[in-house]
């Protein structure tokens, strides 16, 4: 996958798309981003895969 897109504008477009995440949902320390992802995923009763295809489809806004 190509990123093109900062962290940010991908935080905003999620939270814009799932009004239900904040900025604590995206919280994570240097080397625990898959805790991170593990909260997406319940809070978004999404799996890790379908996770990774959101964060791909970002990329190609």
């Amino acid at each position: 996958m190509t990123i093109t897109r900062s962290w940010r504008e991908q935080k905003v477009m999620l939270k814009l798309r799932f009004s239900i995440l904040d900025d604590a949902d995206f919280e994570f320390v240097e080397g625990q981003r898959e805790s991170m992802m593990d909260k997406l995923s319940q809070k978004l009763k999404k799996t890790k895969e379908e996770l990774q295809a959101l964060f791909a489809e970002l990329q190609t806004y």
